[in-house]
């Protein structure tokens, strides 16, 4: 049997193939152009599908970076911001060092109570403190507004209570800044955890000197006072006001208190009063407050300079409690710091492996394109000479 190819037929086959061959050097040129491997998606329907899905991981690393640099920096500027809380509550303390002392006079402890007002005004622009985007630092995540304000001698917290939580890399958070709650509102009072003061009507010369939990233990948490029944005895009565034992006064002797222990010095009067039990919480602006208020009180009587003696002793422990206080609060905030660090190391180490996949998916071996283009350009020029050659193999070129 004759097979017949026909003169079309031929001239359809050359046109076909050089048409293949230019669309193959076309899709050659857009590689080389474009430096990527896959084109379209139509080029390795698998290999980009992969390549989609690791572009979106790639770029969900982006946001974590965003986000950790965006809290690392508020965790900084808190760090700052709690460093300079501290030097001044270092200045109160040293002030109020100077102020308990009998030597100074009205006029002197008011100059003092004026720094401290300065102070005060200071720390509270402190806690007001932005984060440079316009966000308030301590206020929780109301943190559009001041989180704190002055209000007839009064400073009132206007945050919430919320501490951010933000997500630095898969399934990783750290916690943003604290609230102005927990930094400078809920601060304890005393001394591990326990607070004691004199009444404030007490009439004798009495001034507790120190106070704590006994070494043999036995507290139960309860809040108790010590009442003096006359001049060297007292009673020590629990929070119903009933009696649950009673000693003999000595100056300077301790005093056990259920499971407590109290020294007081001076000369207490019948009916005098000192109380002893689990601290509460006070701000560091009251703190300071009940401070100028005490040093601007005039001290006339053996009484007044006792009431003062106490009141100035109790604003020692707890300006040393808010420095306490905010001591931990910087440790929390450098562990959140240091598991940034972590974070962005992995993440930058993901990053990199990530790309590396991507690159070997999608990005062109030039060497190889190069290759591959000349070879196509070669096989192009090989059948425009063969399509030139067919088209003289007719009869009607030898009329």
């Amino acid at each position: 049997m004759t097979s017949r190819i026909s003169t079309g037929q031929m001239f359809t086959q050359s046109l076909s193939t050089m048409l293949t061959r230019q669309k193959d050097l076309q899709h050659l040129q857009q590689q080389l152009a474009t430096g990527k491997k896959i084109v379209t998606a139509a080029d390795n329907p698998v290999s980009a599908g992969n390549a989609v899905t690791l572009d979106r991981a790639v770029a969900k690393l982006e946001q974590f970076d965003l986000n950790g640099n965006t809290v690392q920096n508020r965790l900084n500027l808190q760090e700052s911001v709690l460093t300079q809380v501290g030097d001044q509550l270092a200045r109160v303390k040293e002030l109020t060092l100077q102020a308990n002392t009998d030597t100074l006079s009205d006029t002197d402890r008011n100059a003092i109570a004026l720094e401290l007002k300065t102070i005060q005004e200071s720390l509270l622009g402190l806690a007001n403190a932005q984060d440079g985007a316009g966000r308030y630092l301590f206020g929780g995540a109301s943190d559009a507004n001041a989180p704190f304000s002055r209000s007839s001698g009064t400073t009132i917290y206007n945050g919430d209570q919320t501490q951010k939580q933000v997500e630095i890399a898969p399934d990783m958070f750290v916690t943003d800044s604290k609230p102005g709650s927990e930094v400078f509102i809920r601060i304890r009072t005393g001394t591990s955890g326990v607070d004691a003061g004199a009444a404030a009507g007490n009439a004798g010369t009495g001034v507790i000197a120190d106070y704590n939990r006994s070494n043999a233990g036995g507290w139960n948490g309860g809040s108790y006072s010590v009442v003096f029944t006359s001049a060297n005895t007292y009673e020590v009565r629990d929070a119903s006001n009933a009696a649950v034992s009673t000693g003999s006064y000595a100056d300077g002797e301790t005093i056990a208190v259920q499971g407590l222990e109290m020294k007081i010095i001076g000369a207490p009067a019948t009916g005098d009063s000192f109380s002893i039990g689990p601290a509460g919480t006070r701000d560091i602006f009251s703190t300071i407050s009940n401070l100028v208020s005490t040093l601007q009180t005039p001290t006339v009587t053996a009484t007044d300079k006792a009431e003062r003696h106490n009141a100035l002793q109790s604003a020692l422990r707890d300006v040393s409690t808010a420095s306490d206080h905010l001591i931990d609060a910087r440790a929390e905030g450098g562990a959140q710091l240091a598991n940034l660090d972590k974070a962005a190391s992995m993440r930058e180490a993901n990053t990199v492996t990530l790309k590396t996949t991507l690159s070997s998916l999608r990005d062109l071996d030039y060497a190889e394109a190069i290759t591959e283009y000349q070879l196509q350009s070669t096989a192009l020029q090989a059948a425009q000479s063969v399509f030139s050659k067919m088209q003289s193999m007719s009869l009607f070129s030898k009329i």
